[in-house]
């Protein structure tokens, strides 16, 4: 017997279909963008917030992109990234985790672009999490699959937002052909993204007032660079969330070997002025890529001190009120860093090539009892990179004189400043099939495509699966709220107590929300921390 559909069942199906791949049109400040929307979620990639920094515009501060054209332009696409640096030694592991080798990328100059997930419903303003990339401010980019919205948009109802930023010597030169403060462009590129969604998000559904940002690594301590920079009440978010790494001290004494090693040997000379950088100006991208992705050009660009971007005492700004006053969520993985110690199995070696004769191998397996040296080298990498910076921004000692080289800071600036609502993790989860390399554990990143819901579906589990979910859901209630907390039995930080504050996420497969978090005390990871102070202070 035939079945007949009803005028408007067959109205109603039709509708869905188009829905599915339908074309939308919003109008930004920098112009008109055509996105998708699909699925429930609307999705625009490619949307430029800042001009070409090509050209003469090469080692400035970015423009903002304006523009009242009518013209449509697509944003169904992602954009280039900007010009990345893959570490000549590590180029292969770097570019196979964290650059879609399959389908990479294509780099530009011309790369000041951001992408948009948002649920495609109208109704009250949605919360919004923009997302910064790790990479070491090396590389990195927000045009990757691993780093899609949809997931997390349409499960919780939030707009996620990603964008780009100069890293390496396009983004943090190091240059003395360039004022202080024209050395940190790719903060200044973080800060006009936030500043073009304080503008434009309410055009897609968004609340500019509930804006959080949240990064890995590098993404991390920009998220922390970001707090220490603004004021009290006048930061373009209102929370933080840093997924393996926080800024410490920095020297105050500028480095410029790096730039003057890359300006002489792209033929610039050695004589730093105008003449210098007008000369650098004109020397093709492919030539600057090619030198800083070699063996000779594999030093590395990082920020300079310029006491507006970046200061070398974070935690003194913090203590003194001087910074934004924003609730935060923070941790680490419990195997940070197993990435960046693999094939390192000899702990005498590895301790007199990173420390000297500073301390002994013999001082660091006391704190480490029941490791094997292959085991305890990791750790010492994860205690020293991440932990002890985590814990320095949680950890709080009610003594009067508080110094540079002490691990509580952190917790004791936050404190000071009236920060209340801090919440601090580790996380623990482990898959076997995804382990990139041997005794990788939670390795550093791991949890990123869990939190995008992009991890691979292919041989994920079902514990996986409720994990993403999971996560997702702890995420979107600190972003939707972070003054309350994002998961069962997840205290927030009080300053001077060891309750049981740190939120253990993901441990023996607990993965649903009733039972991720098990409970133990503030201090309980940070004892190795007593030997990692000393390197904490490197203001000289």
């Amino acid at each position: 017997m035939k079945m007949l559909l009803s005028s408007s069942l067959l109205a109603a199906a039709l509708a869905s279909v188009c829905y599915a791949t339908a074309p939308v049109v919003i109008s930004t400040t920098s112009g008109r963008y055509q996105g998708v929307s699909d699925g429930g979620v609307i999705s625009f990639k490619g949307i430029r917030f800042g001009k070409p920094p090509t050209g003469d515009l090469r080692w400035t501060a970015p423009v903002a992109a304006k523009s009242t054209s009518n013209h449509i332009q697509d944003a169904s696409t992602f954009p280039p990234s900007c010009v990345q640096q893959f570490s000549y030694a590590r180029a292969a592991m770097n570019i196979r985790l964290f650059n879609n080798p399959e389908n990479p990328p294509k780099e530009s100059e011309d790369c000041l672009f951001l992408n948009i997930w948002a649920p495609s419903r109208r109704g009250k303003k949605l919360p919004v999490v923009m997302w910064i990339y790790g990479g070491s401010l090396s590389f990195g980019t927000g045009s990757i699959p691993g780093y899609d919205g949809t997931s997390i948009a349409a499960n919780q109802d939030i707009i996620v937002v990603s964008f780009n930023y100069r890293t390496n010597v396009f983004g943090f030169p190091g240059s003395p052909d360039l004022p202080l403060t024209g050395n940190n462009l790719g903060y200044l590129d973080q800060e006009l993204a936030m500043q073009w969604v304080q503008s434009n998000i309410a055009a897609f559904g968004g609340d500019p007032r509930k804006v959080t940002i949240m990064g890995e690594s590098a993404g991390a301590l920009s998220v922390s660079t970001s707090i220490i920079r603004h004021a009290p009440g006048k930061a373009p978010f209102r929370a933080g969330i840093s997924l393996s790494g926080a800024q410490a001290s920095m020297s105050p004494t500028p480095s410029f070997d790096s730039f003057n090693a890359f300006a002489s040997a792209v033929g610039c000379g050695t004589t730093p002025g105008a003449a210098r950088l007008a000369c650098l100006k004109k020397v093709p991208t492919a030539t600057v890529r090619n030198y800083t992705n070699s063996e000779a050009g594999a030093a590395l660009f990082r920020p300079t001190v310029d006491n507006v971007v970046t200061f070398s005492d974070p935690l003194q700004r913090i203590r003194t009120g001087k910074t934004a006053n924003v609730p935060v969520l923070l941790g680490h993985m419990q195997d940070d860093g197993t990435l960046f110690t693999i094939n390192q199995t000899n702990l005498d070696t590895y301790i007199e090539a990173n420390y000297g004769t500073t301390i002994t191998a013999d001082q660091v397996r006391k704190l480490y009892p029941g490791l094997t040296d292959a085991q305890i080298i990791p750790a010492t990498y994860r205690d020293r990179v991440f932990l002890w910076q985590v814990s320095s921004w949680r950890r709080h000692e009610s003594t009067a004189n508080l110094t540079i080289s002490s691990p509580h800071l952190w917790g004791a600036a936050l404190a000071t400043a009236g920060v209340s609502n801090v919440y601090r993790y580790s996380y623990g989860a482990v898959f076997p099939y995804g382990q990139p390399f041997d005794n990788a554990g939670a390795w550093h990143s791991s949890e990123v495509r869990v939190i995008f819901g992009t991890y691979n579906r292919t041989t994920a589990t079902p514990t996986e699966v409720t994990l993403s979910k999971t996560m997702q859901t702890v995420i979107a209630n600190f972003v939707k709220d972070p003054f309350t907390s994002p998961a069962p039995r997840w205290g927030k930080y009080d300053a001077g107590k060891k309750t049981s504050i740190l939120a253990k996420l993901a441990y023996d497969g607990k993965v649903r929300l009733s039972n991720v978090v098990d409970a133990v005390r503030g201090d309980s990871l940070d004892g190795p921390c007593t030997l990692w102070d000393q390197f904490l202070d490197v203001r000289i």
